[in-house]
Parts: structure tokens; sequence; C-alpha cells
């Protein structure tokens, strides 16, 4: 399976970046269990790759940086019986990942004065408040106000 990785109209990985291993799994699958490696995990050396800018392989080391092993990206799929639906499925999980990672960041909130209205409301519940915990003290206390 040697076909480029498409991450959301971004980005194109070639096929050949990307490389697959294959074992035995202890998941299901009944009588070829034992037989099939259908175990699949997805490396992808991201700081090898031609294809993405230095700023590209900064974002994935710090949003992908718990999944690193050596320096590359692996995604493990395990939970099909066949070996072709867990390729499938870590080329999805791939492709979702570096997506994410990849994605722009949203512009960060800038700082605005409360409005009058809501200004207005809080003072008027402070006082509200206040007056609650007043009335609830005792007549000898009253008397000190």
């Amino acid at each position: 399976m040697s076909q480029h990785l498409y991450i959301k109209d971004l980005l194109v990985i070639p096929g050949d970046e990307l490389t697959w291993r294959f074992s035995r799994n202890s998941g299901p699958g009944g009588q070829s269990v034992n037989k099939t490696d259908s175990y699949v995990e997805l490396i992808f050396d991201f700081n090898a790759s031609k294809t993405l800018t230095s700023v590209q392989k900064q974002r994935i080391q710090d949003y992908c940086g718990n999944r690193l092993v050596k320096g590359c990206l692996r995604v493990c799929a395990r939970d099909k019986r066949t070996q072709y639906r867990n390729r499938k499925s870590a080329y999805e999980r791939m492709a979702n990942l570096l997506g994410a990672a990849l994605k722009m960041p949203s512009p960060s909130r800038r700082m605005t004065r409360p409005t009058y209205g809501s200004v207005k409301r809080r003072l008027l519940k402070k006082q509200q408040r206040s007056l609650v915990k007043k009335f609830r003290k005792s007549s000898s206390d009253l008397d000190e106000f």
C-alpha cells in the first residue's frame, strides 16, 4: 500500500516516506489468529521528510510529542480481524493526527471591556446577595449597623 497520504487538502505525503511493519496480533481472528500478521504499524519519519517545512515539522513535534518513538511518528492498528482493514485504519489515523497537528492555531482572543449592562447586573446581584446575608443575621447583630 504505497499510496500517498492525503491530509485534509493541505498536504500530500508520498508513499515512499511511510514505513509499514506487520506482526501477529493477539486480538480477534478465530482460527487464523496465529497464522496471519494482522497487527499493523505505520511509521512516518517526519524529520527526514522532504515535503514538510521546518515550521510544519516543529508543529508535529509539539503536538505529537508523546507519540514519537526515536523521532518518528508511529500509529498502530490491531482492532480489526484482517491486515487490510488494519492498514486502512492506521492510514486514516495517521492522516487525522497529522491534520490536527498541522492545523493553523486559532487567533487569540482580544481583551474587551465589560458592557455597561453586564456591570450593572453584576452590581445589582451583589447588592441583593448582601441584603440576603444582612437579613439572616440575628436582631442583636443588626443594631450594630
